[in-house]
């Protein structure tokens, strides 16, 4: 599933001595990061999530030949701040996947035949545009307060031959039930990572929207940021869950000087997504709801170079029926304001 990366914000954990020009320096880093600044900002950062971990309801259950996924997907940015309170942004991403799955293959008048794939594929994903609104915004050198509206959609420009491919196989299997069996509409598969956890793209257009609220006082700050995604049908019949997104926590600025600012911050991450709907019928081999936490560091250099870097642990997972589940999650990027 194509996801949008989540608002990186800066932080601390030890304080070094204030010198003269800190609260400059923490003014400079806001505008750096084009926080408070009109012109244009290029992004790049990069994902990664290891998903080894299999849990069945919520219970991690072992199996002999595992399926597995890794994912990294690189988002490329381009954003124009019309004026400080106005800004339209780009995402392009580009998703790398590497995995192991074996499942089931039907047939008319032939019975299944497991089959194991295991392979890697790079493709485009679903490029979105979203909007920016500062509903209020305010910095000074002794502190900073802003709250952002956004909210975009998302195209459908992915790729989805493995959703067409997941529904074909769905449609086969019920062809073989009864009339008016109850089923899940993937309780054909025993797979844990499915067709449909690999497509690059939805095949549906997606609204998205989000609200950010930025604090800072002095050397401290506080952020959050809370993000929605409403998936509507895409390919063939196959409508992804919706998705809610609450992330933040406190932090402060390790260093500062002239020539650039080192923050970090303790980053807590609340993320759910809805059960995937196939032909109509709501799935319960989908949807799961991960707690992270970790921490984010964030740096400028100069007046026009920034970037950040984190690490997401998960704390507590539960999920409907056999999936794979995050072990982890690395992301970094960089800013450019011109």
């Amino acid at each position: 599933m194509i996801r949008l990366p989540a608002f990186v914000v800066a932080s601390c954990l030890s304080i070094l001595p204030v010198a003269a020009c800190d609260l400059c320096a923490i003014y400079s880093a806001d505008n750096t990061r084009g926080q408070s600044s009109s012109g244009f900002l290029f992004t790049v950062s990069e994902q990664f999530t290891s998903y080894r971990t299999i849990l069945l309801d919520g219970e991690e259950v072992t199996l002999p030949k595992p399926d597995w996924l890794d994912s990294s997907i690189t988002h490329l940015v381009p954003t124009y701040n019309f004026s400080k309170r106005f800004g339209v942004s780009l995402n392009v991403p580009l998703n790398y996947r590497s995995f192991r799955r074996t499942d089931l293959r039907y047939s008319h008048g032939s019975p299944p035949v497991k089959q194991t794939e295991t392979g890697s594929e790079l493709d485009l994903g679903d490029v979105a545009l979203v909007g920016r609104w500062a509903v209020w915004q305010k910095n000074e050198m002794d502190y900073a307060f802003g709250i952002n509206l956004l909210g975009g959609v998302k195209f459908p420009t992915g790729d989805t031959d493995r959703i067409e491919d997941e529904v074909s196989q769905t449609r086969i299997f019920e062809s073989l039930l009864p009339p008016g069996t109850p089923h899940d509409p993937l309780s054909h598969s025993i797979a844990s990572v499915h067709q449909h956890n690999l497509s690059p793209g939805s095949g549906s257009f997606d609204g998205i929207f989000g609200l950010t609220v930025n604090s800072r006082w002095q050397r401290f700050f506080l952020n959050a940021q809370f993000q929605y995604y409403a998936r509507t049908e895409g390919e063939d019949e196959f409508r992804y869950g919706d998705e809610l997104m609450v992330s933040g926590g406190p932090g402060g600025y390790a260093l500062l000087s002239n020539k650039g600012t080192l923050s970090i911050q303790a980053n807590a991450v609340y993320d759910t997504m809805a059960r995937d709907e196939i032909l109509g019928q709501i799935s319960n081999q989908t949807g799961m709801t991960v707690w992270y936490l970790g921490p984010q560091l964030s740096f400028t250099v100069g007046d026009h170079f920034s970037g950040n870097a984190g690490v997401d642990i998960p704390l507590h997972i539960t999920n409907n029926g056999l999936q794979n589940v995050p072990d982890y999650r690395v992301h970094v990027g960089v800013n450019w304001r011109f």
